[in-house]
């Protein structure tokens, strides 16, 4: 089990060496456009527009596919990130990687899986001032919760165990 942050300090994903990412489900042909849409997220000196405030190996850049650096994955990403001004390197991931500027670690899935987060934290409002996103997606995590989608997380419920703002 891997867990956020928490006051209980229960198999805390920073200690563990451990990221954010989003699980995404994309098909093998789409990928050439998702690798596009990823790198256009870099501005022109490969930084992402959070990268002032989240900072450490929790909030390195990470792309996990089948078979890591080695994949026709990771040769779309170079390419993807080539055609669009080559702002960002990507490394082979190993899994204690360091937080870099214009740096993404290709990750191989299956070596590294994926870990379902706490409910709380997925689908939220960004952090920023201003950065509140729509209803609509708010809702999703209780939608998909419903539906059985989301996963289940056995980790304390928010900092504190709250589960509200972060707590």
């Amino acid at each position: 089990k891997v867990c956020y942050h928490n006051a209980a300090q229960i198999a805390d994903y920073g200690s563990l060496g451990h990221a954010e990412v989003v699980r995404l489900r994309i098909p093998p042909a789409a990928f050439p456009d998702f690798a596009v849409e990823y790198v256009k997220l870099f501005d022109d000196k490969g930084n992402r527009p959070d990268q002032f405030q989240d900072r450490g190996g929790e909030y390195r850049n990470l792309v996990g596919v089948p078979g890591g650096a080695g994949s026709r994955f990771a040769e779309q990403l170079v390419a993807a990130s080539q055609a669009n001004g080559d702002k960002l390197n990507f490394a082979r991931g190993k899994g204690d990687d360091k937080d870099a500027r214009a740096i993404a670690f290709v990750m191989d899935s299956a070596e590294f899986p994926f870990f379902v987060a706490e409910q709380y934290h997925q689908f939220h409002d960004g952090f920023n001032f201003g950065e509140n996103y729509p209803g609509s997606y708010n809702g999703l995590a209780d939608v998909l919760a419903r539906g059985g989608q989301l996963g289940t997380s056995q980790c304390p419920n928010g900092l504190l165990g709250v589960g509200v703002l972060g707590l």
